[in-house]
């Protein structure tokens, strides 16, 4: 099954007003593949700047968190509502980041998830394995951990993209080689065959998100269970050009 290739910019707690128009107008500059479809996720602060200064047909705009209740008592969440009425249509869901700092739990992930898109988001849905679990040889056991939380409350999963992070390549300059990553795509792929079903699995993108930039992202473009990226850092510089344009 051809699946579109997809590449998201989280560009975590970076950034100034300014900054993250230049960014968006460097997008805006460049003669995008229309066959690729992009995600930039910018601080909460500056989603509804990015959602207005972005002319790309092809770009979209995301939250990095969502709530998994409507708005409400809730001191410091963003709500489905409010992401949706500033006009954008994505948010991430279990970043290795909030699971690990904030101690975000896979139940609470799977319910933001399913909140989300109960009310109209799309999700990137980030699973991913630390160093010792790595070195424990339980990646995979931990990844179907993480999507066994939301199979066992979403069964449509046509508005999810997952994206495996390994925790220990993230922001480290590490990566998985393209063979290990692919390894690893192919299990999530095979136990989404068994939970939410064969079609769906192969429908499913799965994104890797490990340290990529423009000079590694080409090395993974033959191989056949990763369907795009999640960049952290090259997706504040004129490089992430480089890999959304790393297929072609």
């Amino acid at each position: 099954m051809a699946r579109q290739f997809f590449v998201g910019g989280n560009f975590k707690a970076n950034g100034t007003k300014k900054q993250v128009t230049q960014i968006i107008d460097n997008l805006n500059s460049q003669e995008l593949p229309k066959e690729v479809e992009v995600v930039i996720a910018p601080p909460s602060l500056y989603i509804d700047l990015a959602v207005k200064e972005n002319k790309q047909p092809t770009v979209q705009v995301g939250a990095q968190n969502v709530f998994n209740k409507p708005p409400g008592a809730y001191t410091g969440e963003l709500t489905a509502e409010q992401i949706l009425d500033v006009g954008a249509t994505w948010t991430l869901t279990g970043h290795s980041e909030r699971r690990t700092i904030i101690k975000e739990s896979d139940e609470f992930i799977a319910e933001k998830t399913k909140y989300a898109l109960d009310n109209g988001l799309k999700v990137i849905l980030c699973i991913g394995e630390t160093l010792d679990e790595r070195k424990s040889d339980v990646t995979l056991q931990v990844c179907a951990r993480q999507l066994d939380a939301v199979s066992k409350i979403v069964s449509d999963w046509k508005n999810i993209v997952v994206a495996y992070e390994p925790v220990w390549a993230i922001g480290t300059g590490l990566a998985a080689t393209p063979d290990d990553a692919q390894e690893t795509h192919k299990g999530i792929r095979e136990h989404l065959a068994k939970t939410i079903g064969k079609e769906q699995a192969e429908a499913t993108r799965i994104l890797y998100g490990g340290s990529v930039n423009g000079k590694n992202a080409p090395d993974f473009r033959d191989k056949a269970d990763i369907d795009g990226f999640l960049v952290g850092g090259a997706s504040l510089k004129p490089e992430f050009v480089d890999i959304i344009k790393s297929r072609l």
